[in-house]
């Protein structure tokens, strides 16, 4: 569930990260006024809040007049990235999933109790999808990546965790019973793949992998996406190759 607004929000912090996204988001440049115009901002307002996160390099000026994203966004995606601490042959080995399978290849993890994706390299053939970014929550019970780490916790805790996060149902595939989740999440073995068909999305179908730690928290799930009901032979069979590397980093 979303967090409620705060009583004392800065709003003029909140629209200089509206902007960013906005920037971010579009497909071209974007002029002042259509700045202003996506986010429902005064000109003014817009003018003043593009020149401050110019000038802190979150946004760049092209010759045209027209903004894009700077080089600080980037910086600090490296930082969040950092903040992990996981080894560097970790993308290495995702970055080679995905240019075997022409597919995206996901990494999960526990950070500070939630489960989130921690790295990902996308590939030509998976669809974007939105919700699965570096840095972001997963919904656990109808993902791949959430089920294997779900799998890793003793049942008392990962009911608790269940319970905070909720069951949305997000296509009629997902399991939303507490039960048939828990029968799913039992048959998790590690060196075994772990099948999700359009569960989070219609369409996508995603493998994976547990690379098991000492402690549920540090377990890894590697997951690749495929834009189909069915999962490939290949596929699967580069994925578990993929947690087999990924074992002596833990």
């Amino acid at each position: 569930m979303p967090d409620q607004e705060p009583t004392d929000l800065v709003r003029s912090v909140s629209r200089a990260f509206r902007i960013l996204e906005e920037v971010g988001a579009s497909a071209a440049p974007l002029t002042v006024k259509a700045i202003a115009r996506r986010c429902e901002l005064h000109l003014s307002t817009a003018y003043h809040l593009v020149r401050t996160l110019s000038y802190e390099g979150y946004l760049v000026r092209d010759r045209d007049g027209h903004y894009v994203l700077g080089s600080s966004v980037a910086r600090r995606f490296h930082d969040l990235q950092a903040s992990f601490g996981q080894p560097p042959e970790v993308h290495e080995v995702l970055r080679h999933l995905s240019a075997m399978t022409g597919r995206t290849a996901y990494l999960g993890r526990f950070v500070s109790g939630r489960i989130l994706i921690t790295d990902l390299v996308e590939g030509p053939e998976s669809p974007h999808l939105e919700d699965l970014e570096v840095g972001l929550n997963v919904a656990a019970h109808a993902t791949v990546i959430g089920k294997l780490l779900l799998a890793a916790l003793p049942r008392h805790r990962r009911s608790a965790y269940l319970a905070e996060q909720g069951l949305r149902r997000f296509t009629t595939r997902t399991v939303i019973d507490t039960d048939s989740l828990e029968a799913e999440l039992a048959s998790i073995a590690t060196g075994r793949p772990v099948l999700e068909h359009g569960q989070f999305r219609d369409g996508v179908s995603c493998v994976g992998a547990l690379v098991r730690g000492e402690s549920a928290e540090q377990s890894w799930a590697v997951v690749a996406s495929n834009r189909a009901d069915d999962v490939p032979q290949a596929l699967i069979w580069h994925t578990m190759r993929a947690a087999e590397d990924l074992a002596p980093a833990r």
